[in-house]
């Protein structure tokens, strides 16, 4: 998140106790203190501590009191926001679908160590993909279908904030080095705007170990954010954009605000926010 921004200190949580508002405030010597009304389904309570005073104390405090604290820009403004882009492994949802995919071949842990190592931005995508999908061959196509029904859950949160974007007027669009098979199930059961991912191939009911066509990685993840941009907010208006791991970092330098969810440090050290308690409805308290 590197130095501190002008505006008013925002601090949430899934709970927050009165003296360590207090506590914060002693720090932070705030003009006012304010609840932020939640929204239905909140998972996080959120206070504003505006003409606050931040520094590394109050970051400090924030963080052994385990809470995430974000400088919100007073202007920035959530009736402003014309796109929302996330992730979909980890962000959207809490699983990471290829390595529960790979449980059902009893690959899971060598799949899952090849994820964690791209997640973190050791190895180039594409390879530990093509890699990983490979190790797939010959499982039932039945286990996708598996995987979505029995393990497959929204992140908390997660229709509170689409609720909010459609109130609003925003595009929608999930991004994911995924698959298509969850992908485009989630925007019909979300009503996504627009979704960009990988194609499995699959023949006589089984999984080839292969993707087709071109595999949706870091640049082409920035590039379909970036393609919404243009056809939605070619004027201005605020672009958000969601993720957790290093393949995220192109389609989140694209946004006007980054929002790092449950991120790798990578991620965490190079977004505007980073959010680590709450779900994401905890998004929407970044904005006034």
């Amino acid at each position: 998140m590197g130095g501190f921004l002008a505006g008013d200190v925002v601090i949430q949580a899934p709970a927050i106790a009165s003296d360590t508002i207090a506590r914060l405030a002693a720090i932070a010597d705030p003009d006012a203190i304010e609840a932020i009304a939640p929204r239905k389904g909140a998972t996080v309570v959120a206070w504003r501590l505006r003409g606050a005073t931040p520094g590394d104390a109050l970051r400090d405090a924030c963080a052994e009191a385990g809470l995430d604290l974000a400088i919100v820009p007073r202007d920035r403004r959530w009736a402003d926001v014309r796109i929302v882009a996330m992730d979909m492994d980890s962000t959207l949802i809490t699983i990471e679908c290829i390595d529960e995919i790979a449980a059902h071949a009893g690959l899971k842990d060598a799949v899952a160590a090849v994820t964690e190592s791209a997640m973190r931005g050791e190895i180039d995508f594409k390879a530990s993909l093509t890699r990983r999908v490979a190790l797939l061959k010959g499982l039932s196509a039945d286990a996708l279908e598996a995987v979505y029904r029995d393990r497959l859950a929204l992140t908390p949160g997660a229709e509170t904030l689409l609720a909010a974007a459609r109130a609003v007027g925003a595009k929608t669009l999930l991004v994911s080095g995924g698959f298509t098979f969850f992908t485009e199930r989630l925007r019909e059961r979300l009503g996504l705007d627009a979704t960009a991912s990988n194609v499995l191939e699959i023949a006589g009911g089984k999984l080839t170990g292969r993707v087709l066509g071109d595999i949706v990685d870091a640049d082409r993840k920035a590039a379909a954010l970036r393609a919404m941009r243009e056809r939605y907010a070619p004027d201005g208006g605020l672009v958000v954009g969601i993720g957790d791991g290093a393949n995220d970092l192109p389609m989140l330098r694209v946004a006007d605000v980054s929002v790092a969810y449950r991120a790798k440090p990578v991620v965490r050290a190079q977004a505007t926010h980073a959010i680590e308690h709450g779900g994401l409805d905890a998004v929407l308290n970044l904005f006034n």
